[in-house]
């Protein structure tokens, strides 16, 4: 489970299934509330309803783009921070973005490490950014200290193995696929085979599972899942 106070929220609003999940659980994981939607209606919803402190926000969605949801955003008066990521990358586009009220604007294929800095910056401009940490069961993994603690002794990851560490407990109790581990863990442009994924899962197990009741569970022909030991 996340232990938080209280968790800043974010909106991510892409048409690509893949890159909703992408990015939902690298903010997940830095202890921030995800909320993701596939079009520019659903986002003014999200936004006139909920507290929404930063937009994630693609430009090309399948009803109104990313600048006409801007548009009306600021028209109702919201004045959260957003942030473009579009595979629009000309100059024009960019300038736009910014003239119509965005705060930065990121042009894919992306670095997700970037992405969530960049995520990291307005929240902390907004001061809505916590310290956070990631637990289930005897596993804590503590973000800003980069330290992971199984039965209160530290045990050293690799950065890969840490990383999948991260995204099992942000998506504690769901499935997570193979290619959904490839896409965060090796990120988006990773072209490799799944076959990697076993390996480092094997690996993380070895450190992580060492009680009576595993933490990571195989999902057989889908992925792997995080679950409260009983």
């Amino acid at each position: 489970m996340l232990l938080c106070v209280e968790r800043p929220k974010v909106l991510v609003v892409d048409d690509e299934e893949n890159i909703r999940f992408l990015v939902a659980s690298a903010l997940l994981v830095q202890g921030v509330d995800v909320t993701a939607v596939d079009n520019g209606a659903d986002a003014l919803k999200q936004c006139r309803s909920t507290h929404i402190d930063v937009v994630v926000l693609d430009i090309n969605l399948p009803d109104i783009d990313g600048f006409e949801t801007l548009r009306r955003l600021r028209a109702d008066g919201w004045s959260g921070s957003v942030l473009f990521l579009t595979a629009r990358g000309d100059t024009d586009d960019r300038v736009r973005g910014l003239t119509v009220g965005g705060d930065d604007y990121i042009v894919k294929p992306f670095a997700l490490e970037e992405l969530v800095a960049r995520v990291k910056v307005a929240l902390r401009r907004a001061g809505k950014l916590e310290r956070r940490m990631l637990q289930a069961g005897d596993v804590f993994v503590d973000e800003d200290a980069h330290e992971v603690r199984v039965a209160g002794e530290p045990v050293h990851l690799t950065p890969t193995e840490y990383k999948l560490l991260r995204l099992l407990l942000a998506n504690l109790g769901r499935v997570v696929s193979r290619a959904q581990i490839l896409d965060h863990v090796w990120e988006y442009d990773f072209d490799g085979d799944s076959a990697i994924v076993e390996t480092f899962i094997s690996g993380l197990r070895r450190k992580i599972d060492i009680g009576e009741s595993p933490l990571i569970h195989t999902v057989r022909g889908v992925g792997y899942s995080a679950r409260e030991p009983r």
